[in-house]
């Protein structure tokens, strides 16, 4: 990805460097809140993601992009994980105090700008306001979500149980040619 993606009227959205990890940490945790007490409790622990649990993702191959408002302070994360033949959009997430002011719809904008390969996200089943926001930027959700993660996560069967699959239109697009079904 390239080192500035875009900008939006207050900010920026580049990718992140190893300098911010802390903060993408404090990022992700503070907004994973909201999953608390919706999400299945066996599913919940605090932090929600560990420090050891992003380098790990980090390690395999996830890297983010944030939304900065000026001088250079990051308010919001968007991961991506390049797997087989899609990008998987990977732990999306905007400080609290920062959410419902555009920035996830500028940091999805740039993602979607910065791959040309169709674009899956996993999210949980109860969170509908994850799945509203996707549905918002054209995402759909898929059929067979089970083997969609099978194929390119690497998850529990707890949260399969527990989870849903958006898609892009590339991915449908694709998936069309190859005869796959898809919902509405």
């Amino acid at each position: 990805m390239a080192t500035t993606i875009g900008s939006t009227q207050d900010g920026l959205v580049r990718a992140c460097r190893g300098d911010e990890f802390a903060r993408i940490h404090l990022i992700i945790n503070d907004a994973a809140v909201a999953y608390r007490g919706v999400i299945p409790d066996d599913r919940w622990h605090e932090p929600y993601m560990s420090e050891e649990e992003l380098e790990a993702e980090i390690a395999a191959g996830v890297r983010f992009l944030g939304w900065f408002a000026p001088p250079d302070t990051l308010l919001g994360v968007m991961g991506a994980q390049d797997v087989q033949d899609v990008a998987l959009i990977r732990h999306a997430y905007v400080l609290s105090a920062s959410q419902r002011g555009g920035i996830g719809s500028a940091l999805i904008a740039a993602l979607m700008q910065a791959t040309e390969r169709p674009l899956l996200v996993g999210t949980w089943k109860a969170a509908t306001w994850a799945i509203a926001f996707y549905q918002r930027h054209g995402f759909r959700l898929v059929d067979d979500t089970a083997t969609i993660l099978r194929r390119y996560w690497t998850i529990p069967d707890r949260q399969i149980e527990t989870s849903v699959v958006l898609a892009d239109r590339r991915w449908f697009a694709a998936a069309g040619q190859a005869g796959a079904a898809c919902a509405e």
